[in-house]
């Protein structure tokens, strides 16, 4: 492998893993917040690209789109009506839920989308070149787009009222109740946050790749690997592992492409087994 090689894996890599690092953030902000394990992360990414490419290709009138929003809302709405009533469930049972409201939501992609994949235009045409890269503005759309991102939920989190009820809410939720703290708006929050950070996901990677109603599955699980990495509590760590993992996949992909997945996938075991060793079991809060 020589430089130039290794330059636009390295490239690919990062735009990856920028993806993969807004799609690590949500999940750890709704796991800390709610204790759901949010496995339909992934299918707002295959929504937002989806969406745009039909938009772009002009091919639906404007009263069915009316309509797929609506259906968007309401399995959103659906997502949080599924949960809520189940917010003192154990994590086994959350978990299970969140497996259903994952596969109603692929198979309203189906019907939605149909079984067609779609790739919109780039945003940008523009080229770049920096020494032996070369650098598009799709790229610099990405990274700009994520790191903005990045940067407005910091500062959700740490300037704005809402953002520190949800900081309470995932360090304590007995105590944030004590305090005058709605959980359950706080969850419905952390929900709408997620799907928002995905849905924008989709939008970014929507010129970059072709992407089916199914495919944000599979794009939802590499940031699931960051945020198992992260401890699901730790956002930066969160960022800096989703960037782990789309340098190992774009690597991988050289030297291995037909086992790329697994080596990724693989990444999660010596970390569950690190954390089985040196954790103490605690029990939940009622």
């Amino acid at each position: 492998m020589d430089l130039q090689i290794a330059l636009l894996l390295g490239q690919d890599g990062i735009v990856n893993g920028a993806i993969y690092a807004l799609l690590a953030l949500a999940l750890v902000l709704v796991f800390a917040v709610t204790r759901v394990i949010f496995i339909p992360q992934g299918e707002f990414v295959a929504y937002g690209a989806l969406t745009l490419a039909a938009f772009q290709a002009g091919k639906t009138p404007g009263t069915l789109w009316l309509l797929l929003g609506a259906g968007v809302l309401v399995a959103l709405i659906d997502t949080v009506m599924a949960f809520q009533p189940l917010a003192e469930a154990s994590v086994l049972v959350l978990l299970i839920v969140s497996v259903a409201v994952h596969l109603t939501l692929v198979g309203l992609g189906l019907l939605f989308f149909g079984a067609e994949g779609s790739r919109t235009t780039p945003f940008s045409e523009a080229q770049f070149n920096l020494g032996m890269l070369t650098v598009n503005g799709q790229t610099l759309w990405v990274l700009g787009a994520s790191v903005v991102l990045i940067v407005g939920l910091y500062l959700f989190f740490g300037r704005t009222l809402y953002g520190k009820a949800l900081r309470a809410t995932a360090i304590n939720r007995v105590g944030a109740r004590l305090m005058g703290i709605s959980t359950t708006m706080a969850g419905k929050l952390s929900f709408t946050l997620a799907a928002g950070i995905g849905a924008l996901s989709g939008i970014l990677i929507a010129p970059i790749t072709t992407v089916y109603y199914d495919t944000g599955f599979l794009v939802g699980l590499k940031g699931f690997v960051a945020a198992i990495i992260a401890g699901l509590v730790s956002y930066p760590l969160a960022a800096a592992s989703a960037i782990l993992v789309g340098l190992l996949e774009a690597f991988s992909s050289f030297w291995a492409s037909a086992f790329k997945e697994v080596i990724v996938f693989t990444l999660i075991i010596p970390v569950l087994v690190w954390r089985s060793l040196t954790s103490h079991h605690v029990e939940e809060e009622e």
